[in-house]
């Protein structure tokens, strides 16, 4: 069960994220998680969003490069040790990158994996509990 990123290449100058963030919140489009890595001329923003596809027709309209990506959001029980745990779990595939995503009663992390059905047979095996594209894409709505 995977989630749509929404993922934005922006120029690292002074006004493109937030005219990413007002292009989104114009077209009533809500960030429940997001991750920004930067080099010196651009950066990389990566998000879950309340409407994915709405979200990639509207930046790309706005002018931006944006595309969806399959990803896992993996609850986590807020436990000392649980993202060892989790990483435990995972190490027979490659994690290209992760971040947090907020939710009401645990933490979760997104997950861009190399191989996301073997990594959802290793967690659902483990007893780790992946947070469902409705709930990803409302979860501030619930807090």
């Amino acid at each position: 069960m995977t989630i749509k990123q929404l993922s934005v290449f922006i120029e690292n100058r002074t006004g493109r994220l937030e005219k990413v963030t007002e292009t989104l919140k114009d077209n009533g489009i809500n960030i429940t998680s997001m991750s920004l890595a930067d080099t010196s001329e651009y950066g990389l923003l990566r998000m879950i969003v309340s409407n994915p596809t709405e979200g990639k027709r509207v930046l790309k309209e706005a002018g931006f490069s944006a595309m969806l990506t399959d990803v896992l959001a993996v609850k986590l029980p807020n436990q000392i040790g649980m993202l060892h745990e989790l990483l435990k779990v995972l190490d027979d595939v490659n994690i290209e990158y992760m971040y947090a995503l907020a939710t009401n009663e645990n933490a979760s992390m997104v997950i861009k994996i190399s191989d996301i059905n073997k990594a959802i047979q290793s967690l659902s095996k483990n007893g780790f509990e992946l947070v469902e594209e409705e709930t990803a894409y409302t979860i501030n709505d619930l807090l």
